[in-house]
């Protein structure tokens, strides 16, 4: 049995998160303390007791996320994974966990990450959307119709499943997009409440303020393979995982291809390292044959893990 451990990507923040991590593992509870003091304030007291909007604050929001995801990952004691693979922010987590940067490293890049990409969203008037329903290659047609007709500038931001896409650029090419895929069929076609172009051409700034840092990260050889959100594929080549996170910066995530290269290499168990089920649901849409597992806090160590097979 070949086991995955997959890490979601923002968006999966929450109120008191990693709380209940903090006061049961010593693992969980020594990860939190260098973050607080690699960071310079205490992100636990925002994570524990803050609340949403706080956490919704710029310097909070990735580095939580991150934070949370290797402390949960680090506290497993009864199963270890043969792969890992992140969706977007999360293959950060994923990268320390199989071993090819420090947790240190790993902190560093997420909070630059944050303040550099929010810099860069500042320059510009963009938005994302989420379009659920239509299939990927009509989208990617119409998108390139759309943008053609009115001029606003619109890209694929994450492929998350079949008929499950993120699309991104202009607020007003996403909005339009939206409305159009709305009335053509799609079950939903909303712009997200998010103020920027994630993994798009938007972000070429902040993949060059970034891919300075990234260049000058020590990345080692992992210990288990990582699975990479710009082309999808397994690497354990060190130069490799650092080009292509320099790159996803302003690519597409490509989750769908992950899973299904994932499955075509011998994976048949995925463990979720996060808050909710955000990727356990798409995981177990597209392989209802494979053992889903989410990992959710203390509930998993009581002996109540989640196991979706619908």
């Amino acid at each position: 049995m070949k086991k995955a451990f997959i890490f979601p990507g923002q968006g999966c923040q929450k109120a008191g998160m990693g709380s209940d991590l903090y006061e049961n593992f010593a693992e969980a509870r020594e990860l939190f303390n260098r973050g607080d003091k690699l960071l310079g304030w205490k992100i636990t007291e925002v994570m524990f007791h803050g609340t949403e909007l706080e956490l919704m604050e710029t310097k909070n929001t990735q580095p939580s996320v991150f934070l949370y995801e290797v402390a949960l990952a680090v506290s497993q004691h009864d199963v270890s994974p043969d792969v890992v693979a992140g969706h977007s922010l999360g293959e950060f987590a994923a990268l320390v966990i199989a071993g090819a940067i420090s947790f240190e490293d790993g902190l560093n890049l997420v909070l630059n990450r944050a303040l550099i990409g929010q810099r860069a969203c500042d320059k510009h008037k963009t938005g994302m959307g989420a379009i659920i329903g239509l299939p990927d290659e009509y989208i990617s047609r119409r998108i390139k119709e759309i943008w053609d007709e009115t001029g606003e500038p619109i890209y694929f931001a994450n492929y998350n499943g079949p008929g499950q896409v993120v699309i991104t650029g202009s607020k007003e090419g996403v909005r339009l997009a939206c409305k159009a895929f709305k009335k053509e069929g799609a079950k939903r076609a909303v712009p997200l409440p998010i103020n920027g172009s994630f993994h798009s051409p938007y972000m070429n700034e902040a993949k060059e303020e970034l891919g300075v840092i990234i260049e000058k990260t020590n990345f080692k050889y992992p210990r288990i393979p990582v699975y990479q959100c710009v082309d999808a594929k397994v690497h354990v080549d060190p130069n490799e995982l650092k080009d292509n996170l320099i790159e996803h910066i302003t690519n597409p995530v490509l989750w769908t291809d992950m899973v299904n290269n994932m499955v075509a290499d011998g994976v048949d168990s995925f463990y979720e390292v996060g808050t909710d089920d955000t990727l356990s649901k798409i995981v177990s849409r597209m392989y209802p044959d494979k053992i889903v597992i989410q990992l959710p806090d203390i509930e998993t160590y009581k002996g109540k893990v989640k196991i979706f097979k619908d």
